[in-house]
């Protein structure tokens, strides 16, 4: 598994582009995060949610990874759901819902224009996955948000991307974990009907299933 790599700062300078993207709207909404975002969820959790990028007015305002629009809705339902969280989504940081098991983080840590890192700031950031990944004890579930996710967790492990194909619903392992693929949990993806309800929940379902066959653990109470 890769070696260690600090975690960007709070005005880490690796990515000119991202970097005047935060620098504008750190002007803009002075009060907003406007940062690299930070990993959520315990260390020792045996699921790591792996999504594209902080959305605009999501995490880069809120300062949580998928909090604040909507595909946190759909993902916070459907982890607590299956017992990987709990309490209540209410789309802020501090509304107190607590990962179980569960670690999420990005591929690329600051918000993107148009939500769209270049191949090169993918490149930039990944070390700081696999020093995510290299940091949980634990891990033994990764589950990937679109092929971008898929694409940069497999870079993070050295592992070749043609061995491992990013298809909905695929389950891979890699380096003793098992990788589990979904589309993006976008508005884009499921008001296009790329993405349901039902089939994100399927594929969250699969994991705890996974999971519980190899060490069960109590569905906690939402």
């Amino acid at each position: 598994m890769p070696s260690h790599s600090r975690m960007p700062g709070r005005n880490c300078p690796r990515c000119p582009r991202l970097v005047a993207f935060r620098r504008s709207w750190r002007a803009r909404e002075p009060e907003w995060f406007n940062a690299p975002v930070a990993s959520f969820g315990p260390l020792d959790a045996r699921l790591l949610v792996v999504g594209l990028a902080p959305g605009l007015r999501g995490a880069n305002r809120t300062g949580r990874p998928f909090t604040g629009d909507y595909a946190g809705g759909l993902l916070y339902d459907a982890l607590t759901e299956f017992g990987f969280a709990k309490g209540r989504y209410e789309a802020r940081a501090d509304d107190g819902l607590t990962l179980i098991d569960c670690r999420i983080t990005n591929a690329v840590r600051c918000v993107p224009p148009e939500n769209k890192p270049t191949p090169a700031e993918i490149a930039t950031c990944r070390p700081f996955l696999a020093a995510t990944i290299a940091e949980m004890p634990k891990l033994a579930a990764v589950l990937a948000l679109g092929r971008i996710a898929h694409d940069t967790f497999t870079a993070a492990c050295e592992a070749r991307r043609a061995e491992f194909p990013f298809t909905h619903g695929q389950v891979h392992e890699i380096d003793g974990l098992k990788l589990f693929d979904s589309y993006h949990c976008s508005r884009l993806n499921t008001s296009t009907g790329v993405l349901t309800p039902k089939m994100f929940r399927k594929v969250i379902g699969s994991i705890r299933g996974e999971l519980d066959r190899v060490a069960p653990t109590a569905i906690a109470a939402s």
